[in-house]
């Protein structure tokens, strides 16, 4: 038999009197989109920026590679912050960095230049996630935290849909300088917002005692540690399972949000001017699976209080989905490999909800930070990586065939990979103090 996380039933006593954390949640979501726009803008403009830039297939790539040795960076740091500061505080913060590090885009006039400016914005933008999470784990329950996170994930695709609408049309009419200076100046809006409505739960005014109650369902068991360090983390397979999923599957969507405007125009001839309706369904498409995806797993673990079958099954109906893809050479139609493509997005939508999910399903609360930070950076690692390859295969070959096939094979063998390390999902419990020294690799 199944041994699995044991999850109370949060609903039991009835429906809280008010659900502010739902407005969080709308708050997170809003973040992502912003976060998203910030930075999609720079795979919509590449095409009309090539005049004044200069760059290569391979300098392109570079400036993303450095964009995510960035991000990586700030993964850890962030991830880290996320369980030591305010969430008020570290948010807040990041979205001003980031917001303004996209708005330094439109004074760039040269490669160097515009790569520097945009590893700032990658390391700042790195916040996002762990934060979110974190913020996710203090608000939620267990039973909703994968369709919470999917609900802000969404994000990630709404900011995918709304920018290929009104960046290509803001650069036509003023330039791409002005579009990344509107789009960073979005940002502080969020920020005064925030600042304004934040607060945690026990001490927010608009929440109620039940709805404390409820979030707070599932919170009991061994006291969480005063100092979660990487290495703590790193003694337990749960960790590596998570970073592995990163590892092999963020590098797609990477290559999704940096790469596919210039697939449109330079595998299908489609123009700047002409692109919005195929990325803007191919997004659509991906914020459906976010939301899908976490639905469908919280639905399963309320019906069955299974989290690891829940969790698990979900991930692998959204691995097969991202598999036609790999037959993307085969499709002569624009609109058919459109859909392929727009299904594979949704599906890594679906993946990705659940995935993270999975962190704050094993760790405690004080922990989900750290973990997210440290599989956040291997995702980075791995994107890095696979952008040198991109830039390299587009350069030496101009075809896209290989970098698809890839992607359609890489979410099977993650999920293979994460059973092996994580066959049940059991809570892990943290000393309070974990030695670093003596850190057992798994395997």
């Amino acid at each position: 038999m199944e041994t699995d996380v044991n999850l109370p039933n949060p609903g039991a006593a009835g429906r809280p009197s008010t659900r502010y954390r739902w407005t969080i949640c709308a708050m997170m979501l809003f973040a992502t989109t912003i976060n998203y726009m910030d930075r999609q803008t720079l795979g919509l403009l590449a095409p009309l920026m090539q005049a004044d830039i200069g760059w290569s297939q391979v300098q392109y790539a570079q400036t993303v590679m450095i964009f995510t040795a960035a991000y990586a960076l700030g993964l850890m740091l962030f991830g880290r912050l996320a369980d030591r500061v305010s969430t008020r505080l570290v948010y807040g913060g990041a979205m001003a960095m980031w917001s303004a590090a996209a708005m330094l885009h439109a004074l760039a006039a040269s490669v160097p230049g515009f790569a520097a400016v945009r590893g700032l914005l990658g390391f700042a933008e790195a916040s996002n996630f762990p934060v979110a999470l974190r913020t996710t784990a203090i608000w939620f329950p267990k039973a909703e935290r994968a369709l919470a996170t999917g609900i802000w994930n969404m994000g990630a695709t709404v900011g995918g849909v709304v920018a290929p609408a009104v960046i290509p049309i803001m650069a036509v009419l003023w330039g791409w300088r002005a579009s990344f200076a509107v789009s960073g100046a979005v940002g502080f809006v969020w920020l005064a917002a925030w600042w304004r409505i934040y607060r945690a739960p026990a001490e927010h005014p608009r929440v109620a005692p039940d709805e404390l109650a409820h979030i707070d369902a599932d919170a009991g068991g061994e006291p969480e540690p005063r100092r979660v360090g990487w290495l703590a983390v790193l003694r337990h397979r749960e960790a590596w399972a998570f970073m592995v999923g990163k590892l092999l599957t963020d590098p797609i969507w990477w290559f999704y949000l940096f790469w596919l405007p210039k697939w449109l125009n330079e595998a299908n001839g489609i123009d700047m001017q002409h692109m919005g309706p195929p990325l803007i369904l191919i997004y659509a498409m991906a914020c459906g699976g976010s939301v899908l995806g976490g639905w469908a797993s919280s639905r399963l673990v309320a019906r069955t209080g299974r989290v690891n079958f829940a969790r698990k099954l979900t991930m692998g109906v959204c691995a097969l989905c991202v598999t036609p893809i790999g037959l993307l050479s085969q499709f002569h139609a624009l609109w058919f490999s459109v859909l392929a493509v727009g299904l594979a997005a949704a599906a890594h939508q679906g993946w990705s909800a659940n995935l993270v999910t999975t962190v704050s399903d094993v760790f405690p609360r004080r922990a989900v930070g750290t973990v997210i930070g440290i599989g956040g950076t291997m995702g980075m690692l791995g994107s890095f990586l696979f952008s040198g390859v991109i830039g390299e295969t587009l350069q030496r070959t101009g075809q896209y065939w290989a970098l698809f096939a890839i992607g359609a094979l890489a979410y099977l063998v993650a999920l293979a990979i994460m059973h092996v390390l994580m066959p049940r999902m059991r809570p892990v419990r943290l000393a309070e103090t974990e030695p670093a020294e003596g850190v057992r690799l798994p395997g």
